[in-house]
């Protein structure tokens, strides 16, 4: 079956062999945004790390867990994924399908490798799987890209709420699906571990997860064909609607799902899964809609530091697992299971804001993170030595 071809109103590849996008040609937006998004996907994924549930916090570590479910739970990692989604149509419209393909195929490297050595809860390896249907969307608009994200994310969120209705009153204790990480557990056994379930692993969260994040990744797309990103001041409107029924809608999911995780039963828990994630997609798109605005006025501020960390985030996503698995797991502090929701976010902060200072100097070094660099290494064959600086 061949590839459907760009649409004439799509950029047309450029001539001569791929390159990267040199920094004077990026958007601010987009790499804040995803800066932002890294940064609350480490702080909900500390919970893993440390091995907390969620229903059994209480006083300063409730009050920061509902913190946490209220805006970053589900919104941060919805986020993450629609510049996922954005990026790759970006990819597919300058460069074609093969580009595209060979950088997916890297990506499913390395998430591989990710899951495997470092943790078990890498997202690029199921990224890089799913994002292959967007090779099949280049000739569809804007419009029927958010058409068919919007009938794949409702049909989701729809069985994900009869799953959650069908086990109402059952006594049954919530799946906590935290690792069973036993004190004085070595590192190569882990590995041995996570090597022998990826396969079945990878499908499993594969096929789930398959139209909530192909539809993310169609709203992504839709973003970049309409260039909601790279020219937010020709879309005002938009992003005003945007902040205010993003917000509107997606706080008050945050509460409900802030309360659902003080539940300990099996309804609640799945419950909280499309609540979680519903309520996530709309919050990212409030947050979409705000700091829009804020950049179609040149207003971002100190927003602005982000932008580093976005640039190198798949370098800074690697260096979270490391950090956080070898202070937390047996085989380094130990620490696993001995912290609540209070200590493991402000570690998780102090963590994610130190990245902030170091991507930018790494980018002032070397011009791009080192995965980056290996990625764009085995994509384009080449890397630049230098990107030069936006204006």
């Amino acid at each position: 079956m061949s590839l459907p071809a760009p649409p004439a109103s799509a950029p047309a590849p450029e001539s001569g062999p791929p390159r990267p996008v040199a920094a004077g040609e990026r958007s601010l937006l987009p790499d804040v945004l995803r800066g932002l998004a890294l940064l609350g996907i480490l702080i909900v994924n500390v919970q893993n790390f440390a091995g907390f549930r969620e229903w059994t916090q209480t006083g300063v570590d409730r009050a920061v867990q509902i913190v946490t479910d209220i805006f970053c739970n589900g919104r941060s990692i919805s986020l993450f994924a629609m510049l996922f989604g954005w990026g790759a149509a970006g990819m597919l419209a300058r460069y074609g399908p093969g580009t595209l393909a060979r950088r997916l195929a890297v990506l499913l490297a390395l998430g591989a490798a990710h899951h495997v050595l470092v943790w078990y809860g890498d997202i690029i390896a199921v990224y890089a799987l799913l994002a292959l249907a967007l090779l099949f969307t280049a000739r569809l608009s804007a419009r029927m890209l958010v058409t068919l994200g919007g009938l794949l994310g409702t049909w989701w969120l729809l069985m994900g709420l009869l799953a959650g209705f069908s086990v109402l009153g059952s006594a049954r204790p919530r799946f906590a699906g935290l690792p069973d990480l036993a004190p004085g557990l070595g590192y190569l056994e882990l590995v041995a571990r996570r090597a022998a379930t990826f396969p079945e692993v990878l499908v499993a969260d594969t096929l789930y997860n398959a139209p909530w994040l192909i539809g993310l990744f169609c709203l992504g797309a839709a973003a970049q064909r309409s260039g909601l990103l790279t020219r937010p001041q020709a879309h005002l409107p938009l992003l005003r609607r945007l902040a205010v029924w993003g917000l509107g809608a997606g706080l008050p999911l945050g509460a409900l799902l802030a309360w659902l995780n003080t539940q300990g039963n099996v309804a609640a828990g799945l419950l909280a899964i499309p609540v979680r994630m519903g309520g996530g997609l709309a919050t990212a798109l409030g947050y979409v809609g705000v700091l829009g605005l804020f950049a179609a006025r040149g207003r971002l501020g100190p927003l602005r530091a982000f932008a580093a960390s976005g640039r190198v985030a798949m370098s800074n996503y690697i260096a979270q697992s490391l950090i956080m698995t070898t202070f937390f797991y047996p085989y380094g502090g130990a620490q696993y299971g001995q912290w609540g929701a209070a200590p493991a976010v402000l570690l998780a902060l102090v963590v994610g804001l130190a990245q902030l200072p170091v991507s930018a100097w790494v980018l002032a070094r070397f011009g791009s993170g080192p995965l980056e660099r290996l990625t764009r290494l085995l994509v384009y064959g080449r890397v630049t030595r230098r990107e030069p600086r936006a204006p």
